[in-house]
């Protein structure tokens, strides 16, 4: 149903027609039938002018819709004197017109509890005090204070103190996560403990939070395929209505049939249904943490069947980390990992990050280390508590202790051998990897449970490493060494089986995320111009969360079909009692006007959506349920 107005004037039209309908009802049981008529004609009225303007408007756009029936029905029923049955419509009209906006409004509420969480300043530390700045005056290295109950205002990591953040509103997960220094935090999580320190990383217009921001509003403003399909249908429900009210006028020469005809058509519950269930179906995927860009990309969700994995940072955690340590001076493990750590406090290198961050989860204390030097991606050496410390590749550190190396002689593929050596004695090995993510065989699992027939890996890494990561996953096809441009060959290749959805989160997958029908990005510490190039974006570093936001959109598809074939079902069945004369025009504008509000509550069922595929887990692998907006409202 095309809109006549904003809300206020929508809410005062429904006031004139209501106040005309109960107004003339009682002038006619008092008598003054000629006064009712007068004033139910005063309630159609500017419903119907603004109706008019509205249609002339769409007709301009190149819309037509039935709104059309709309003003015929109000028209034919003034001209010939059924003013009641035209009361009876405007009043249903404006009414119908409020209803979905509230509906549509109702459906986008867990958009707008991100909206409405908006922090406007931060507590920066500056010169030994704290002060008050608007959110544009911080820039990357600030150090800002998150007080209990702060909602995290920009990227950045825990400087110091513990972090519990509740990070329900961006990623539906309850229970609160725990964070030591050094860790990255999301903007728009709340600070649920005791006050910390956080780094900024990022500006705030570049930040998780206002991104996701700009996500919403856009996903706001889409309309979908099947939207622009009903607009199509709607042309011939439209002649179909015109010629059966001809008909019935033609056959019967009685034109009060054509007009029952005519109110019984008014609204079409088609263009009712579909908005209203896509759109709860985009609230109701939020809700999990499945951003999706707008209603298009969630219809064409529903009809994937064949799904392109990248390797790194989306089918494996994309950090290396450390699955075994070896001693060889019998020193202990955790102290070759401590030294090695503290070292490599002075390089950016992923995996050196790594070995701090193992290092820091035992619980190790990392002094400071001093006369450092880096040749970058071959090692560092410096000095730890008096100690001469090298940590490298096998090249690297044999090279200053006068040997040949040791090699990488069974060394699984994709893995990466760390050599430790202190005061000139080679005392360690680290081994590094990338493994895959925990229950990745299960979700391919639940993938073809929901209608996914292949499932294809593109990566750019080397055949053996892609193929020992994914062994006994039970991949349809796996392409290796791939170069951004040759991604999206596989993606276009692969469309001749039906729609085609991409995963990935680097800058090297975002033409292909492009290119497919479907590209989604892992948002949480994916790249921006992944993020950018995807129609959906997983809030939260899980790919898992595929699962509900597929299920969501094939559950809302389907409530929106169901609801317009009843729908017009029960519309055409309507009409052609009408016709038959059955049905009276007040009674047929009753029966539609139900019939409406029957298909907008149906399709709001899609705000309900329960997935059952992809549980979200607690820390505990016990299945835990997002939080309800007025919790995370209320938080």
């Amino acid at each position: 149903m095309a809109a006549i107005g904003t809300n206020r004037v929508k809410t005062a039209l429904l006031f004139l027609a209501l106040a005309g309908l109960v107004a003339g009802i009682g002038l006619n049981l008092a008598g003054s039938g000629a006064a009712a008529n007068w004033v139910w004609a005063a309630g159609v009225l500017p419903v119907l002018a603004a109706l008019v303007l509205e249609i002339f408007a769409s007709l301009r756009r190149g819309e037509v819709g039935l709104d059309i029936v709309a003003a015929l029905s109000m028209s034919a029923a003034l001209v010939f004197g059924e003013l009641l049955a035209a009361a009876v419509v405007a009043v249903m009209y404006s009414g119908g017109t409020f209803l979905e906006s509230f509906a549509e409004g109702r459906a986008r509420r867990e958009m707008h509890a991100l909206l409405s969480r908006v922090p406007r300043s931060a507590s920066r530390h500056r010169d030994g005090t704290l002060e008050e700045v608007p959110l544009d005056r911080i820039a990357p290295g600030d150090r800002l204070l998150i007080r209990q109950g702060d909602v995290v205002p920009v990227d950045g990591t825990v400087a110091s103190g513990l972090a519990i953040l509740d990070m329900s509103a961006l990623t539906g997960e309850s229970l609160p996560v725990r964070l030591g220094p050094g860790t990255d935090v999301m903007s728009g999580a709340t600070n649920a403990g005791e006050a910390f320190d956080l780094t900024a990383m990022r500006l705030a217009a570049d930040s998780t939070y206002a991104g996701i921001l700009r996500l919403v509003d856009a996903a706001q403003r889409s309309k979908a395929p099947m939207s622009r399909l009903a607009d199509r249908w709607s042309l011939g429900f439209l002649a179909v209505t015109v010629v059966l009210a001809a008909a019935a006028w033609w056959f019967t020469g009685d034109p009060i049939r054509a007009v029952a005809v005519l109110v019984v058509a008014t609204p079409c519950p088609l263009i009712l249904a579909v908005p209203v269930a896509l759109v709860a179906g985009l609230s109701r995927a939020a809700h999990f943490g499945v951003l999706i860009k707008g209603a298009k990309p969630l219809e064409a969700m529903a009809r994937i069947r064949t799904l392109i994995l990248d390797k790194t940072g989306t089918l494996t955690d994309g950090r290396p980390q450390i699955v075994s340590i070896a001693s060889r001076d019998g020193m202990a493990e955790d102290e070759i990992l401590r030294l090695a750590a503290a070292l490599d406090q002075a390089s950016k290198h992923p995996v050196a990050q790594a070995i701090v961050a193992a290092a820091k989860a035992r619980g190790a204390v990392l002094p400071i280390p001093g006369e450092v030097g880096e040749i970058p991606g071959e090692g560092v050496a410096g000095h730890v508590e008096g100690h001469r410390v090298l940590v490298g590749g096998s090249g690297f550190v044999e090279a200053r202790l006068g040997g040949d190396g040791h090699g990488h002689g069974g060394l699984a593929a994709g893995s990466v051998l760390v050599e430790v050596a202190v005061d000139g004695r080679h005392v360690g090995d680290l081994v590094m990897a990338d493994p895959l993510r925990e229950g990745t065989g299960a979700l391919l699992a639940g993938l073809r449970r929901l209608g996914v027939g292949r499932i294809v890996l593109a990566t750019g890494d080397r055949a053996e490493v892609a193929e020992r990561v994914t062994e006994g996953l039970g991949l349809d096809a796996l392409r290796s060494g791939l170069t951004p441009d040759q991604k999206v060959l596989v993606v276009l290749s692969e469309r001749k089986d039906g729609a085609v959805m991409m995963v990935g989160d680097g800058v090297n997958d975002a033409p292909a995320l492009a290119a497919a029908d479907v590209g989604v990005a892992m948002g949480a510490r994916g790249a921006a111009a992944s993020a950018e190039a995807a129609d959906v974006v997983l809030l939260v570093d899980r790919i898992d969360r595929l699962l509900p936001g597929l299920e969501i959109a094939q559950k809302s598809r389907r409530i929106a079909l169901e609801s317009v074939v009843a729908g017009i079902g029960l519309s055409v069945l309507g009409m052609v009692l009408a016709a038959f004369g059955y049905l009276t025009p007040v009674e047929g504008a009753l029966i539609q006007e139900v019939i409406d509000v029957a298909v907008i509550l149906n399709a709001l069922r899609a705000l309900r959506i329960v997935p059952r595929e992809g549980e979200i887990s607690g820390p505990d692998g016990a299945p835990e349920q997002p939080v309800p907006a007025e919790a995370r409202s209320a938080a």
